[in-house]
């Protein structure tokens, strides 16, 4: 064995930046586990901006993957449309806060214990 392969992977690099873009499409979408596509159509609706290489390839960072996998959140888990989940990137943008963490981290229990809008009830079982 060589000596590289002995190494932890973060020795091999170390000081990582988050914004760096260095994932091709094909790799972010497994990454996330969503369709190629998808990611088209998020940069479409302006939810993300991934970096092009001079020949147009599209490059994704971390920073990236970490926003694709909000929108995954926030689409599948809280019922968000994509519109939503835009208005909810340019609140935060805006308010210079951190509240896509509180939805994440409140259960649908303590949302609905704590919303003032009528919803409607569950049906007893």
């Amino acid at each position: 064995m060589s000596a590289m392969r002995d190494r932890p992977a973060e020795a091999e690099r170390p000081g990582r930046d988050p914004g760096r873009p260095v994932y091709v499409i094909s790799v972010a979408a497994e990454l996330v586990r969503v369709h190629p596509r998808t990611l088209r159509i998020y940069e479409v609706e302006g939810l993300i901006a991934p970096a092009r290489t001079r020949t147009n390839i599209r490059l994704y960072s971390e920073n990236d993957i970490r926003r694709v996998l909000w929108i995954r959140h926030l689409t599948q888990n809280l019922g968000v449309n994509l519109a939503g989940v835009r208005v909810l990137f340019a609140l935060e943008e805006r308010l210079g806060m951190r509240i896509l963490e509180q939805l994440y981290s409140e259960g649908p229990d303590e949302r609905s214990a704590t919303d003032d809008t009528a919803r409607p009830e569950r049906p007893a079982r």
